[in-house]
């Protein structure tokens, strides 16, 4: 959703799968196909908890949650729900979206409870 330095394959993928998710639905829509995304944030999965090869640290140890609105990473669960709705009945006139499920990452630094106040 956002560039990112030194990461450009990676970002270029992402924005290519924007692409896509919005071409399918336009072309597939009226043969009754919904395309939608689903955009990640830092999900507690084994690439951000575990060591990567050549290293002793996971990437977790490197990383923050307490800036987002949401102080947390996500679960599995959390992109599993959203999965799970945008498959359903529920969704039925949902077609080229893209859901964010980042706790609130790409919005930026969210108050503190004190600071709220």
């Amino acid at each position: 959703m956002v560039g990112t330095a030194l990461y450009a394959p990676y970002t270029a993928g992402k924005w290519a799968v924007r692409g896509l998710t919005k071409t399918a639905a336009l072309e597939l829509g009226r043969d009754g196909i919904r395309v939608n995304a689903i955009h990640p944030g830092a999900i507690a999965t084994p690439f951000i908890t575990e060591p990567a090869a050549g290293s002793d640290t996971p990437i977790s140890d490197f990383y923050s949650a307490e800036p987002f609105a949401i102080p947390r990473l996500g679960e599995p669960a959390d992109i599993t729900r959203a999965l799970l709705f945008l498959t359903s009945d529920d969704a039925s006139f949902a077609t080229g979206a893209e859901f964010v499920i980042d706790g609130g990452l790409l919005l930026g630094p969210a108050l503190r409870h004190a600071d709220a106040a």
